[in-house]
This record gives structure tokens, sequence and C-alpha cells, in this order.
């Protein structure tokens, strides 16, 4: 059998096949069901200071027909709906006890990251992810987390923009890149309603599965042929082909979600 383990800023995973922060990794049982499949490393839902109120409907496919939701989903989905010391508490030392590395997702400010850093390095968690929908910030947020932590920590980044000059100015604050975030804000209308078909504010969402995979694959080429730092690929691995593609582009590891989901 080959050999699938990689080491990523210090971290040894059995393979380089993780998960990403969303609703396939809610809480402390989803994470254990993923390390029961096989995934090599856990990144948890994104957490902040306060548990989000998720719209609903909060997913809609992109296109018609049986298997639409194959080609993309358009998403209203925030970071997690727990308090943080619920995880503290309880989610974190599930997956922990795993023995897989785990890395926890935090959002969004300087300030919130660098109140909450702390208190994950000291629950044992491996590593710290922090998430960005837009352009611009990420400097502060790694500081910030720098600052208050030892563990390695990790951008993920948004599609929008020179996402190579963002790596690159990253370089020696962060010890690797996600790339990338979902991309929006997008909108699908209920043609038969009239009405958006997201449940959030003007019923927009944000858009992953297939249908960004080719985004993140030329901003993960981009990254890796201008940056230093390691990257992982996200946005529309829906198999092992999918993966492999990622890893020629220069991706050291894959985060998967929506082939989870569907």
């Amino acid at each position: 059998m080959a050999d699938l383990r990689v080491e990523i800023a210090g971290l040894k995973f059995r393979n380089p096949v993780f998960t990403a922060a969303g609703p396939t990794s809610r809480d402390g049982m989803t994470l254990l069901n993923a390390a029961a499949g096989g995934a090599g490393g856990l990144v948890a839902k994104t957490v902040s200071v306060k548990p989000a109120e998720v719209p609903k409907p909060n997913m809609a496919a992109i296109g018609r027909g049986r298997i639409v939701s194959r080609r993309g989903i358009l998403n209203a989905e925030l970071w997690s709906e727990l308090p943080f010391e619920r995880w503290y508490e309880k989610e974190y030392e599930m997956a922990l006890g795993t023995g897989l590395p785990v890395i926890a997702s935090v959002g969004y400010t300087p300030e919130e990251v660098a109140t909450l850093a702390p208190k994950i390095q000291e629950k044992g968690v491996h590593g710290i992810e922090f998430s960005t929908h837009y352009v611009g910030g990420h400097t502060e947020i790694a500081k910030a987390l720098k600052e208050s932590v030892d563990i390695p920590v990790f951008a993920k980044l948004s599609p929008k923009g020179d996402v190579a000059k963002v790596a690159k100015s990253l370089d020696r604050l962060v010890d690797g890149i996600v790339a990338i975030n979902t991309y929006g804000p997008c909108l699908r209308i209920n043609i038969e309603t009239g009405k958006p078909m997201l449940g959030s504010d003007k019923g927009q969402g944000w858009m992953s599965g297939s249908a960004l995979r080719p985004i993140a694959l030329r901003c993960v080429a981009d990254i890796a042929q201008t940056a230093k730092t390691p990257v992982i690929g996200v946005g529309g691995v829906m198999n092992g082909k999918d993966a492999i593609e990622f890893f020629m582009a220069g991706a050291s590891a894959v985060e998967v979600c929506r082939a989870a989901i569907l």
C-alpha cells in the first residue's frame, strides 16, 4: 500500500485529505465520523466570539435536474451555531480523541481571533486556520494570531483579488495557505415563487462544490508558483481525481466539504 503520510508546518498527517470548515465538521461527532471514514486531518467548523444565527433555508443547488447539487451549491452558512464554550468543553475534546491533528477555524477580526486563540491552544488543538470571505485584513489577523499562540497558523483566502500577491505577503506570517474560500455573494431565484432560494439577507449566498473547482485550481497554482508557504487546496474536491488535480497544481493537501454532504 502506498505511503500517503504528509507533514505540513510540523504537523504529521496519515494522508493529505482533511475535512474543511463547514457543515460536515460542525461538531465533535461529525469530526469523529470523518476520522473513521479515513480523513488524514480534522479542520473544525469556524467559531467566533458569539454563536451564529444561520438563516433558513441555507442551501440551494446551482443547476436543475436530478444531480444538480453535484454541479455546486449556494449556501448561506455562517460560522458555528454552537457557543465557543461548547467547543472548548466538548467538541474539540472529541476530535482530539481520534489521535489525528486537529485544526480549529476562527473568525473574524484581529480582536476576536486574539481572544479565542490562546484558549484553543490551551485545549491542545494542533493548529489554527483563520477564515476570510473578503479581500483585506489578512496581515492584521495573522499578526494577531502569531502574537497569541505558538501552534501553526493557516490563512484561508478569498478567491477574489490577486491571491498570489496576498499569499506572498503572508509568507512570513503564517505556516500555510488554504485556498480557497467560497465565492460570492451569489443569487438564485425560485421562478415559481419569484423569491430567492436562500433565506439570508437579500437571498444571497456563497458558491461551493464542483463549479468552484476550476477557480480553486487556478488560485492554488498561482500561489504555489509565487509563495514559499505550503498550500492546502479546497473547493470542489469530489473524488480522488479531483484531489490529484490539486496536487498537480501545487497543493500539499486538500480539504473536503461538499463531497461529504452529497
